[in-house]
Order: C-alpha cells, then structure tokens, then sequence
C-alpha cells in the first residue's frame, strides 16, 4: 500500500446509511485523485457576483458574494476549511442553483476571501453565530424559501447550526444539503494525523501559518508564531491557537463541543449528508448509522467513490455529480 492509498470505510447492509449512485470513470477511482483533481484542475466560469461586507454583532465583519437570478428562493453556501467563496466546488454549486432558478449567496469564513478579520479570533468549525448572522441577513431580503448549502467544515457548521435551532428555527429554511462532513472532528483530525495523509496536513498548515503571521503581526502578544514550523497536526494547533482564541479548554474540548454528530437528532428540516467511502479525510465515526443517531430528518448516502468534496464528473454541461444531487435534494424539499 503507498503513501497515498486510501481505506474505504465500510457500511454495513442494512443500516441506516444509503448508497446513491455514483460512478466515476475508471481512472478516478481513488479517493485521493478525486480530492486533488478539482483544486488542480476545474475552472468554472460564472458571472461576478455582488460583493457585500456585513458587520458582526462583536465588531468584526464577514464578506459574501450574491448571485441574483430574480428567484424568490435562496441558497446560502458554506465553503470548508482554509476555502473560499469563490472555490470551484463553491461556483459549481452556485452555476447549477442559479440554472435551475436560485439565487445564491456564497459567503467567507473570518480570514478567509482573501480579507483578514478585524479580531483576533479567526473561523472554526462550530461558529454558528457566523452562520446565523448571514442567514439573518438573508431572511430579511424576503425570501420565501433558504436552503443551505456546506461542504466539508462548512457542512459541520451547516448541520450543527439547524441541531442549534431545532424547533426554533424560521420557517423560510426548508433543508439543507452537505457534501464530505467531518461530523466527528477529534477522529478526523487523528485520520489527518497520518503519515499518509501528510501531503494535505503540510498544506492547511502551510496556509495556516500564514493568516496566524499576519495576525501576531496586528496582535503582539495575543498571537505568536515563534515555533509554528514544529506543529505538525489539528491537535497542535487547535491547542495552541483555536482552543485560547475561541474560548474552549483544549482541542479536545473544542472537537467534543463542536462535531455535529451528537446533535444530528435535533435537526428539524429534510437533510442530506453525502459521504464518499474512500474520503481520506474522514474517520469511520463520519458515517453515522443509526436512527436514533442521524434522527427523522437527516438522510445519510455514502456513494462508494466521491474523495473529499470531488465527486468528479466529465459532463458536456460542465456539472460534477454533487451539484445534480444537490439541486436534485433541494428542489424536493423547496416544492
């Protein structure tokens, strides 16, 4: 087995896990090509959008991106860890909505969008007052209909968030789609750990280390990066800079109190979790099985071949086999 070879990890029959059709060509096969191949490879051409900057309630500002078709129906996109708005898989998803009649807003996380925030915090992964601040804010453009949208991080933040609200949440917000989720954040980031896995640690650490020099640079102090070349993993580095800067203990504490998975019983609104099996980023914990576990609402399909937010597909239209899947889910629960 090679540096790069990837372990599928198995769902029983019979479970509460369904298998959705998906089949790559040949080549693609592998966990590992299919979440390279779109950063390295896709382009997707798609009209500029509207920026806009919104403050939040603590002084800080997020910056997001409106693709306006006219529709009265809405999809908020949640990109994933050290991404953007403007990310292939981000504008994929946002060229097939607005084709089937969306609107879309793509927003950034804190430092990301190629914007430093204000604070000294940054993004992690279960910021939901974030992510609520910007569904607020679209709720009051009149909408009558918002879905969200989020991969990998972003799906974690995406179902933690409607878990948050349970019965609270507004009646506009019809369901939700989430595609590669990390729901258990300690067993994903010791899978990321792996000396096979190094290729993709080296780079969030690398992207990283940048945002942090910039901010010890504003917040001497606060922030220091003296030694940051010795961290190796999630572990060392949510314990030295997300746990303190987000008020959480430990990396321990701040996995246990933001995964998703113990809270996906409370989500209230039709919601899908699409998980590749050969995902080298997820841990077996990722692929929740029971009912009790995933409740009435979330739908669980792990297509045997996917990557990391891949899902590749060669197709005259331009569309990846997420996108079809995804406006296909949302366009059931929209009506």
């Amino acid at each position: 087995m090679n540096s790069l070879s990837s372990e599928p990890h198995p769902i029983p029959a019979g479970s509460g896990a369904r298998v959705y059709h998906y089949r790559p060509p040949g080549w693609l096969r592998s966990g590992h090509l299919q979440s390279v191949w779109p950063t390295l490879f896709r382009s997707v051409a798609l009209t500029e959008p509207e920026p806009e900057r919104i403050e939040t309630s603590d002084g800080d500002e997020l910056h997001l991106d409106w693709y306006r078709t006219g529709s009265r129906r809405l999809a908020i996109l949640s990109h994933g860890l050290e991404g953007h708005s403007r990310r292939p898989y981000m504008l994929g998803l946002a060229r097939a909505l607005m084709r089937a009649g969306w609107d879309v807003l793509a927003w950034n996380f804190r430092s990301c969008g190629g914007v430093i925030n204000r604070l000294p915090r940054f993004y992690h992964s279960g910021a939901t007052e974030d992510l609520a601040r910007v569904v607020h804010h679209a709720l009051d453009r009149n909408y009558l209909s918002l879905s969200l949208c989020g991969f990998s991080m972003g799906g974690n933040l995406t179902m933690l968030y409607l878990a948050q609200q349970g019965s609270q949440l507004d009646v506009r917000i019809r369901g939700a789609v989430t595609f590669s989720v990390p729901c258990d954040l300690g067993s994903s980031a010791e899978v990321l750990a792996r000396p096979s896995r190094r290729i993709y640690m080296q780079r969030f650490l690398r992207d990283l280390h940048r945002k942090m020099r910039i901010k010890a640079e504003r917040f001497p102090g606060v922030i220091d990066v003296e030694g940051f070349e010795r961290i190796r993993c999630f572990r060392e580095f949510d314990d030295r800079y997300t746990a303190p800067l987000h008020g959480f203990r430990d990396a321990e504490d701040y996995w246990a109190r933001c995964s998703c998975l113990p809270h996906l019983h409370a989500v209230g609104v039709p919601s899908l979790i699409v998980n590749a099996i050969d995902d080298p980023f997820l841990s077996p914990q990722c692929f929740p099985q029971e009912r009790r576990v995933l409740g009435d609402c979330v739908t669980l399909e792990t297509p045997r071949w996917g990557g990391h937010v891949g899902f590749v597909e060669h197709a005259r239209d331009g569309y990846y086999w997420s996108e079809r899947r995804a406006v296909a889910f949302l366009d059931t629960v929209t009506g």
